[in-house]
Formats: C-alpha cells, sequence, structure tokens
C-alpha cells in the first residue's frame, strides 16, 4: 500500500524562493511577468538566447564568481568563472564560424562529462547552430542513428570516443567537420582529414561576438534524441525561449539561491536533464555548480557533497535506490549538514525513497515530473507544500494539467486516465525533427499528451499510473507497473523491482516481476512467495505478481528508467529494438 500520510514541508514559506504560498503563487503566476523579471525589457523583444541569459550577463555583472567547480574522475579539480565560460565559449563559436558553421545547422558533441561539454554547447549556440548532446556511452549503432537523421555538420568529440565514431563515418556523406577533444597533451594521436584539434581551434580565436549572427528567443537551439517503444530515435526540437521556464522551476522547484548555493545535477549531460538543469535553468539564475565526470559510487558522492558544501541535490529515483542499498551506516562518515533540499527527476520515485531520505539524510527528496518534449519542470512537489509519498505532486505554476479520457475528455478526481498538459510553457518543443505528422499526433483538443496515465486525487495531487503501453490489463483490471513496483520495494528484501505484462490465455495478462535482492539475501522459492504475498496483501488478488524472475540487475537507460519494454521483449522472445540508451 501506498503511504499516502502528509510529510510537511521542510522549510517555512518566507525561506524558500517560492515566496508564497502554492495556491497564491499558482493563482497570481504569468509566463510574461516572469521572463521580465528575468530578463527585463529584453523579454519583450525577445532579444535573448540562452548563451546571453547564462552565460554574457552574468560574465559583465560578476565576472569572477565561480561558475563550474569539475572534479574529474581521477581527481583533478578545475574551476571556471563565467568570464572564463564566456571566453571559451566565445572563441569556439569564432571558430565554428571559421569553419564554415551557418545558424541552424546541426553541430553534436559526444564527450565524457569534461569542461569542454559546457564550453562547446554555449559556443555552438551562440554560433547560432542547433546542439545536439550524445551519451559518452553511445556505440557506433547509436551515434549513425542520430547524425544521419538530423543531417550533422559538425561534431565535438573526445580523442578516446573517437574510433567509436570512425567504425561508421563512411556511412556519414554530412559530416564535414569532426572537432577533436584531448586532455592529454602527452598524446601523439594523428588528425585525419577534415579532423581539427580542439585547442588549435579555440586558440586561434579571440573572445569576441563580432561577426556572430543575432541569435534571438524563437531560434532553434537543442535537439535531444529520445527513445520509445520503437525502433528508431526521434529527435525532439527546442528554443532559446526554453530558458524562461528553465531558470523559473529552478528557482520555484529546486529552490537555487544564486548567492550562496552549490548545486549538484548528477545527470549525464547526452540527456535532457544535463541541460536544462545541468546548465541552463541554474546559470540562467547564476548559481555555482558542481560537475563530477564519474559515475555512481556511493562514498564518493557522500565525499563529494561533503567537500563542496552541497546545499542543493538533484538527482535520480535509481541513484537514491543505489545509496539506500549501499546501506544507512554509511552516510553517517560525512559531514553531510549543508544539504538543504533534494531532488528528484527520470522516473516515478517510491515512497520508500522518499522516506529513507527523512530518515537517514534528514531532508525529504521531492520528485518532479517533465519529459523531454516538454524542457522543463511540470508537475512538482515543492519546498512550502507537504508532500504525499509517490506522488507527482502539483502542477507548475503557468501549466495547467489534466486527466483525460480516450476520446479526451476531462476526467475528475479519482479517475485515471492520459495525463494532458496545455502547451503554454515557453520550453515546451517545437517539433520532432522531421516528423510532423507525429508532432501533431501529440496534440489533441488544445492538450499534449504526455503519453502517461496518471489521476488525479481530491486535493489536486497528480499520482502517475504508468506509460500508456506499459499498463497491464489482468482479468479486465488495469494495473499501473509503478504501484506494484512500490509495493515490491517496501518488501525488506528487495531493493529494485520491474514489472510488465505476459500475455496469457485465461487472463489476457498475468503481473510478472522482476526483482533485484539487496545484500545479504538470497534467491530461493521461499522467497519469491514471501514477496509476492506481501505483494498481494498491500494491494489486491489481481493486482500481484502471479510470477516472480530474481535478476542482478534491472536494465536502465543512462537517465535511470527501467526499461520495462526491455524486460518483456527478453521474457517474450521478441526484438528488443533500440538499446541505444541502455546503461552499460
Amino acid at each position: 500500500m501506498q503511504n499516502h500520510n502528509l510529510i510537511n514541508p521542510q522549510q517555512s514559506v518566507s525561506d524558500t524562493q517560492f515566496g508564497q504560498s502554492y495556491e497564491t503563487a499558482y493563482q497570481d503566476f504569468q509566463w510574461a511577468t516572469a521572463a521580465k523579471t528575468l530578463l527585463g525589457e529584453r523579454a519583450e523583444s525577445n532579444r535573448f538566447n540562452q548563451f546571453s541569459v547564462c552565460i554574457a550577463r552574468h560574465a559583465k555583472a560578476s565576472p569572477t564568481k565561480t561558475a563550474l567547480l569539475w572534479h574529474g574522475k581521477d581527481n583533478v579539480r578545475e574551476a571556471y568563472t563565467f568570464s572564463a565560460l564566456e571566453a571559451h565559449a566565445l572563441k569556439f563559436a569564432q571558430a565554428l564560424k571559421k569553419l564554415g558553421i551557418e545558424k541552424g545547422d546541426r553541430v553534436f558533441i559526444y564527450m565524457e562529462r569534461i569542461p569542454e561539454v559546457f564550453f562547446s554547447t554555449f559556443g555552438i549556440l551562440r554560433a547560432g547552430a542547433i546542439v545536439g548532446p550524445l551519451f559518452s556511452a553511445f556505440g557506433p549503432e547509436a551515434i549513425l542513428d542520430r547524425l544521419q537523421d538530423s543531417q550533422a555538420k559538425a561534431i565535438v568529440i573526445s580523442s578516446t570516443l573517437l574510433p567509436r565514431l570512425n567504425a561508421v563515418r563512411q556511412l556519414l556523406p554530412d559530416l564535414e567537420h569532426v572537432i577533436v577533444v584531448n586532455r592529454n597533451p602527452e598524446s601523439n594521436d594523428k588528425l585525419k582529414n577534415k579532423e581539427y584539434c580542439y585547442n588549435a581551434l579555440v586558440e586561434a580565436e579571440s573572445a569576441t561576438e563580432a561577426g556572430l549572427p543575432e541569435i534571438t528567443a524563437d531560434c532553434s537551439s537543442v535537439m535531444h534524441y529520445t527513445s520509445g517503444t520503437t525502433a528508431k530515435p526521434k529527435g525532439v526540437l527546442h528554443r532559446h525561449q526554453a530558458v524562461i521556464a528553465q531558470a523559473e522551476t529552478s528557482r520555484m522547484v529546486l529552490d537555487l539561491r544564486p548567492e550562496t548555493d552549490i548545486y549538484w545535477c548528477t545527470a549525464d549531460p547526452g540527456w535532457v536533464t544535463g541541460t536544462s538543469y545541468g546548465m541552463f535553468g541554474p546559470w540562467a539564475l547564476g548559481c555555482t555548480m558542481l560537475v563530477y565526470e564519474g559515475g555512481f559510487d556511493a562514498s564518493k558522492w557522500y565525499e563529494l557533497i561533503a567537500f563542496y558544501k552541497v546545499s542543493v541535490w538533484y538527482t535520480a529515483p535509481t541513484a537514491i535506490r543505489m545509496l539506500m542499498k549501499a546501506g544507512d551506516n554509511l552516510p553517517k562518515q560525512f559531514d553531510l549538514s549543508t544539504l538543504r533540499h533534494l531532488c528528484s527527476v527520470g522516473e516515478p520515485l517510491n515512497p520508500e525513497a522518499i522516506l529513507w531520505g527523512k530518515a537517514i539524510l534528514g531532508r525529504v527528496f521531492h520528485d518532479t515530473w517533465w519529459q523531454t518534449e516538454t524542457g522543463s519542470m511540470h508537475i512538482c512537489n515543492y519546498p512550502v507544500m507537504p508532500v504525499k509519498p509517490g506522488s507527482m505532486g502539483k502542477p507548475f505554476p503557468g501549466t495547467e494539467a489534466a486527466i483525460l479520457s480516450d476520446d479526451w475528455h476531462s476526467l475528475g478526481a479519482g479517475e485515471e486516465g492520459h495525463l494532458a498538459i496545455k502547451p503554454l510553457s515557453p520550453s515546451m518543443f517545437k517539433a520532432y525533427w522531421q516528423k510532423e505528422a507525429l508532432t501533431q499526433s501529440r496534440f489533441k483538443n488544445g492538450w499534449y499528451i504526455t503519453g502517461d496515465r496518471a489521476r488525479r486525487d481530491d486535493d489536486g495531487y497528480y499520482w502517475f499510473v504508468g506509460r500508456a503501453d506499459d499498463v497491464i490489463n489482468t482479468a479486465g483490471h488495469l494495473v499501473g507497473p509503478f504501484e506494484v513496483e512500490n509495493a515490491l520495494v517496501e518488501h525488506p528484501a528487495v531493493a529494485e523491482a520491474g514489472v510488465i505484462g505476459k500475455p496469457d490465455k485465461d487472463r489476457l495478462e498475468i503481473i510478472k516481476a522482476f526483482v533485484s535482492l539487496k545484500v545479504g539475501y538470497t534467491p530461493s522459492e521461499e522467497l519469491a512467495g514471501e514477496i509476492k504475498q506481501f505483494v498481494r496483501k498491500r494491494l489486491s488478488a489481481h493486482a500481484y505478481p502471479r510470477e516472480l524472475s530474481f535478476v542482478e540487475n534491472l536494465p536502465k537507460t543512462r537517465s535511470g528508467k527501467i526499461m520495462r519494454r526491455l524486460l518483456k521483449a527478453r521474457e517474450l522472445g521478441l526484438p528488443e529494438g533500440d538499446l541505444s540508451t541502455l546503461e552499460d
């Protein structure tokens, strides 16, 4: 059974960036006012872009303020001010111009989490090109799909990843320039035709905007590729104006305070959270951010929080569950007293993780819901509002949400249906790249149809049920996998769980669970039976898993989402489809 008990806010209204109650903020909010507060008169003329908002204006107003604290996986530390970021980005923009990169050209970034990711992102944006972020874990086929589909003209790539590109390069006739970043000055790698040394290009330029094109709010900015249930990924195109929503949600949801906060977003820059909230939103406010090059390590993460005195932390449910798996005693070895606000993103956050954060870290994780297509947070839990563990929260001010029936009419409280959003936010995507019919199919009766199923309770809180294509029909009962997974992870032996519907001749589908156990527990038929009955008592006779398999790990995307479609494909012996977003 989900824990619906309210957890009171950790901070008073006057102690947050909200500045007032949720109800008052929602009633009074206007996007035009938010834009003018952030940008002044430039908001009305649309003469702004993500480079000018996030970098240039802070470089002018606070040139010595630290923007980026970078911690390498080998413990090398580097720090960059806003003026340093501006200089790096402008030099790269000038280099791109000299190479012939024009407004609207697609330039991809394929690197580990190193400072050059941030330099090149804002350099590409200032040059007027469209940034295409890529996961550093992508293999040759994933790179080929995205560069081919977008007709990318250039790519900025780490020398360590160059062999993966070379494996498919002959199939990319539109790719004119390969810009290689090598952080090892002792390397003697020789560049081939159409390959350029990043450092050499940048060092030859001046940090000036002279000759660069004018970039306004409605210009295209970033294109993230997402992959759903189909085999081919699709490009989600955004505009510079998205920074308004990214900044406002960073202020009101993440509660960022530029004067004092050290902020850490653990998302990879190849994922939309790594740009929207690992670059644009926080830097639009002028915050100092920590970036860690390495992957997940519970002890290392706690060490980083303590060393850098992190105060606001934005991470993923998978990471939180892995921290839980590492034990309750580990965090006691570190001074985590600077943490004041915690948020989660990527997939719904299980109630157990929220209760664990409160008990062990002394802070509640605030879940946030949004999508690659929405570009910024849309339904959230706020520091001024009580948290219902397991709930998505309430719509962000300036957002209108609804639960719709199959014929696209609004449903009442307690009814399950399609989660829909009015496309009011400046961050709503412009289009799927060269897929007009698909773009139009996502809008019905003035609503953007998210593809998620949810319900709204009497208090206005939204509850995630599952992706529309994940919902299980068992004997005529519709069961959301998230509800079953929540019940499973409440069992003391279960670390993580994934649930699918498996075809059944009598019930149409039965619920099958895949379970990863905590340290100290051993798979057995007895334990499987105990876990199934545990769930049955908490839910109902039709909503418990009739089959259960133990697995070492669940397949997840690099952004932390459990790949239920992959669990189902493997269980039924079906084609696995696109695996480019599968984590290592």
